[in-house]
């Protein structure tokens, strides 16, 4: 990709470093919202090379992860239903529910597929008539706009065997309610750069000024998060709390009207409970209405869901930033993404997930060095 080279150049990184250091003179905690930014944190070894007293904390930012258990059941009790074609991007199909996966309900016969897109769902549902197609929609603000568009088509063409299960979730709530907590150390987020070029900055600075806290928006490769931890570094110095966009070569003001529009029309917002943490108000996205034929829960009634979490799993508090992954007892032992206890183990953006395929390595000397992953 042009430019991706830049943005992870060895030297630009020490200029990153050194500015850091410079300005930093008493401790600070700082939590990123997003899985992708922590495993760029973990697979270059940023938070080993910040200068002492500042902390990385992981925050609720892999939308797997917080996928409610009982969705989780939810989402196999349907799939393992005779005529229903059950569509998931791949890194559901490995979460844990209470008693099962994905995979198993395909091993006993059901039919789940992997899809890469809605739209790959939305076709499938047309070249099987007689079968109900469901796709699961889970995600952030990112996703969000193009499973809107899989239901906005499926009603305007008359696709009637279409439905989704929907379980999405909103990052600004979630910081709300990290900072409401009576054990919160955060003291300055890094804001997810895509969720931003969807949704635009409007929310943060009511929550930067309540809170007092810098956020400060940012992308995902070694210099964005250096430039973004730089900035929220120097806001905690001068005693600031504002919104600063460090990622303006995707993130307007406004984000994106179209896919907001989109999402206005399809979805409206309502409480969601978030897996580990428990029920944050308004902090979810629901099929509205207009639009309820094509709502899984419904055309299914997946109601009585009996839900149990392990009782060794520690994702919650992994979740919450108040536990690092490999402080919980279970870690690579008993949870490995191939028998996981939870989600934060399988999928891709989970911080257990980065932290066993990541911290076991060894530890970097310059965030660039640590791996030829591009």
């Amino acid at each position: 990709m042009k430019y991706l080279a830049e943005f992870q150049n060895p030297e630009l990184a020490r200029g990153l470093l050194d500015d850091i250091r410079a300005a930093v003179t008493r401790p600070w905690a700082l939590m990123e919202v997003c899985g992708g930014q922590t495993h760029t944190i973990i697979r270059q070894g940023i938070d080993q090379l910040l200068p002492d007293g500042v902390e990385l904390i992981h925050g609720p930012g892999c939308p797997v992860c917080v996928t409610p258990l009982e969705v989780i059941d939810k989402a196999l009790a349907i799939a393992a239903r005779p005529g229903v074609i059950f569509c998931s991007f791949g890194d559901m199909l490995r979460v844990p529910g209470t008693d099962r996966d994905l995979f198993r309900v395909r091993s006993e016969g059901g039919d789940v597929r992997v899809v890469y897109s809605p739209l790959d769902a939305l076709r499938i549902a047309t070249e099987n008539p007689d079968r109900e197609v469901v796709f699961f929609g889970i995600g952030f603000e990112t996703t969000a706009p193009p499973n809107a568009m899989a239901v906005h088509q499926a009603r305007k063409r008359g696709i009637r065997n279409f439905s989704m299960l929907v379980s999405h979730v909103r990052v600004p709530p979630a910081i709300d309610a990290v900072m409401g907590s009576p054990d919160c150390r955060v003291q300055g987020f890094l804001a997810a750069g895509h969720v931003c070029s969807v949704m635009g900055t409007s929310e943060y600075p009511e929550l930067a000024a309540r809170h007092r806290v810098p956020i400060v928006v940012t992308g995902f490769e070694p210099l964005d998060i250096l430039e973004g931890i730089r900035r929220v570094v120097r806001q905690l110095e001068r005693g600031e709390h504002t919104v600063d966009n460090a990622y303006p070569r995707a993130v307007r003001p406004e984000g994106n009207p179209a896919a907001r529009a989109m999402l206005s029309d399809v979805f409206e917002v309502t409480d969601r409970a978030w897996r580990g943490i428990g029920t944050i108000p308004l902090s979810g996205w629901r099929l509205s209405p207009r639009y309820r034929e094509h709502d899984a829960e419904h055309r299914f009634d997946v109601v009585d869901i009996a839900t149990r979490e392990p009782a060794a799993c520690r994702s919650g508090e992994v979740l919450q930033g108040l536990l690092k992954p490999n402080q919980c007892e279970a870690f690579g032992t008993d949870c490995t993404p191939r028998s996981p206890l939870g989600a934060t183990m399988v999928s891709s953006e989970g911080a257990c997930a980065a932290y066993y395929l990541y911290r076991r390595l060894g530890t970097p000397t310059t965030p660039l060095e640590a791996s030829s992953v591009v």
